[in-house]
């Protein structure tokens, strides 16, 4: 049986008529259907409208992208003193585990009740590099008030690395509706990675502040997205990671605040994760044909992925993003839906 047939979709409805759409290939996330400040249903999440185009995508279009997230410097990182090399598939670096990733497996899908699915995918030792046997596991719950909670797990027979996130992208006026840019974003990072050009960062931790990389106060993505500033050249548009303030391992924290005056729709977005990278969409130009039947242009979402930092294996001074038989992996990402 091919990929293709073996693509299934599941739908979570909650109590007051919203719903999610998920697939198992990727672990993604198909749609998210909430109201607006009016009570109208519409899809707030980019998606495509062949099931079979979530594979092999260059967007990662609202799936788990694996066993890394992000980059990894020229594909290299050592454990024990064993060098590893990875598939060089963005320039120079690793991106988002290798050609392939967890992002274009087809996981198993379990529905565990009726507000919650896991999905499972097995990682063999040496799949794209990456030493030890990986079990992953992600588990959407889609609540009565509107928020999709993701557990991201993992677990290995041997010292290795991972780095899990959602990879999906927004648009709170709805999914066809253009540019997000107008969209308000709020971070609780002040500080970011700065990056060379090849968006690897450089291992410094830089304040935000007097930069347009300053999302403490909330303020349109459009807004600065076109600086004369090194990191906003590089990407076309943002395209990098945060520190978020007060991170401490296991902890709940809020990251993000993305809000639409047009629709009223607001997403507040928490975790336990150290970082988060937000992508502006940059080159969504040319991607395949949208859920709702058109094409999706440069900045038509944006991605607001919770993680670890990229090239952490390389970054002593970065949390670890180390998975070891006695040392697991465990991270909560919390989507949460309402209006203003």
């Amino acid at each position: 049986m091919s990929r293709i047939d073996k693509i299934k979709y599941i739908t979570l409805k909650n109590a007051v008529g919203a719903y999610v759409v998920l697939s198992n290939v990727g672990a993604g996330i198909v749609s998210i259907n909430v109201p607006d400040r009016d009570g109208n249903l519409a899809d707030v999440t980019l998606g495509y409208k062949n099931p079979a185009d979530y594979l092999d995508d260059g967007p990662c279009m609202g799936k788990i992208p694996g066993r890394y997230a992000n980059r990894i410097a020229r594909g290299c990182f050592s454990i024990d003193g064993i060098e590893y090399q990875l598939a060089l598939n963005n320039g120079p670096n690793a991106l988002h585990g290798g050609p392939t990733g967890f992002a274009n497996r087809i996981w198993d899908m379990e529905q565990i009740s009726d507000d919650t699915v896991r999905f499972t995918y097995t990682s063999a030792d040496g799949e794209e590099g990456y030493p030890a046997r990986l079990v992953a596991t992600a588990t959407y719950r889609w609540t009565d008030n509107n928020s999709l909670e993701l557990t991201l797990e993992a677990s290995a027979d041997a010292p290795s690395i991972v780095n899990l996130t959602n990879h999906a992208y927004f648009n709170l006026n709805g999914e066809d509706s253009g540019s997000a840019l107008a969209h308000t974003l709020w971070l609780n990072a002040s500080r970011w990675l700065p990056t060379d050009n090849t968006l690897v960062p450089t291992g410094e931790m830089a304040p935000v502040e007097g930069t347009p990389m300053d999302f403490t106060v909330a303020k349109e993505l459009g807004a600065d997205i076109h600086a004369d500033f090194p990191a906003l050249r590089y990407g076309k548009g943002y395209d990098n990671c945060w520190i978020i303030d007060g991170y401490e391992p296991g902890v709940v924290s809020e990251a993000a605040v993305l809000a639409s005056a047009k629709s009223g729709r607001v997403l507040r977005v928490y975790t336990t994760q150290p970082a988060v990278q937000v992508y502006t969409g940059n080159w969504l130009e040319g991607s395949r044909e949208s859920i709702s039947g058109h094409r999706y242009h440069d900045y038509d979402g944006v991605a607001i992925e919770c993680q670890g930092c990229p090239d952490a294996p390389n970054r002593p001074e970065f949390p670890s993003q180390t998975v070891a038989p006695d040392k697991p992996y465990r991270q909560l990402i919390i989507f949460e839906f309402s209006t203003i």
